[in-house]
């Protein structure tokens, strides 16, 4: 078994299609059939179901690929960091986060990096929480700042707060009077605008979750891609959101009121490759303990921190 053939085989299952698959690796698809085969028979077990269309992983391809994942990422870590050392480069940390949380703390975050470790070169790369998970095994990535929690074995996830959640209202909807919180049953039968629209499982899907918990219905149902533009179609009178609270400071023009119920928390959770003890995640951890030690503004009253969880971050 070689490099080679795990780049091969995970092009397989990423396009579940042979074809495509060596379209993408420049080869000819009898010379990839091929390789697969043998990756098979070394291993002794049916990686892939070619009979279907698409292409399926078994249980046992799924497993490999996970795995194929995950040494693609770290071989890819390695040579970067060679190279890097080779040239005489700056160590690289690349962070993955969801937009949200540029309007919490992530701003002062990369602030404080860069103040005490100027020599590190910090790329910061818009996902959503599902894609972060990928990107972690990958190697695409170092961390990521999300707001779903996942069962994924190979990363760790820390709940760093639970932020309150609020109703960005229409300034002419009726509840929008008054900053007192109110009570999603409140919010039954309007129209709800919520995002991403994909991929899923998502921040929509947590918000799907709240209402149907609640044993309650919202009216029509509206789903767009980024928060941006929900809050402009809420702005537009096109219906109300449920963001995080600090994602407040987005718009000026459209009316905000916390939601009341105890449930109504939305999580910041650092995630992280599973074993990692590097150095800057531990600068990143000091540093966010440091943080919200100082109180900053942007905590206000509607987060509670903690607490620490590490291993997966949730069900």
């Amino acid at each position: 078994m070689d490099l080679r053939q795990l780049r091969y085989f995970v092009a397989v299952a990423r396009e579940r299609n042979y074809t495509r698959a060596a379209e993408v690796l420049h080869i000819a698809q009898p010379a990839l059939s091929r390789q697969i085969q043998l990756l098979e028979d070394e291993l002794g077990v049916v990686l892939l179901l070619r009979s279907s269309r698409p292409v399926q992983l078994t249980g046992s391809g799924r497993l490999f690929y996970e795995q194929a994942l995950q040494v693609l990422g770290r071989v890819e870590q390695m040579v970067e960091a060679t190279r890097r050392v080779g040239l005489n480069r700056n160590r690289v940390l690349s962070i993955g986060f969801v937009a949200s949380t540029l309007y919490g703390g992530l701003p002062l975050l990369v602030r404080k990096l860069r103040e005490h470790a100027p020599d590190l070169d910090i790329r910061l790369l818009e996902m959503l929480s599902i894609q972060q998970i990928a990107a972690l095994k990958e190697g695409r990535i170092d961390i990521g700042f999300g707001r779903l929690p996942h069962s994924d074995p190979n990363v760790a996830g820390t709940v760093l707060r639970k932020e309150r959640l609020v109703a960005a209202l229409p300034p002419g909807n009726p509840l929008a009077h008054g900053a007192e919180p109110v009570a999603l049953a409140e919010l039954a039968g309007q129209t709800l605008i919520v995002y991403p629209k994909e991929p899923r499982p998502s921040y929509a899907d947590f918000v799907f979750g709240l209402f149907t918990g609640a044993a309650i219905r919202p009216g029509e149902v509206q789903e767009v891609r980024e928060i941006q533009t929900a809050l402009g179609l809420v702005a537009a009178e096109a219906g109300l959101c449920i963001i995080p609270s600090s994602a407040r400071q987005m718009r000026s023009d459209v009316h905000y009121r916390p939601i009341s119920d105890p449930g109504a928390l939305s999580p910041v959770i650092l995630s992280h490759r599973m074993g990692d003890s590097s150095d800057q995640l531990k600068l990143v951890r000091a540093l966010i303990r440091d943080m919200y030690a100082e109180n900053p503004a942007w905590l206000g009253q509607d987060s509670v921190i903690g607490p620490e969880d590490e291993g997966p971050a949730g069900p």
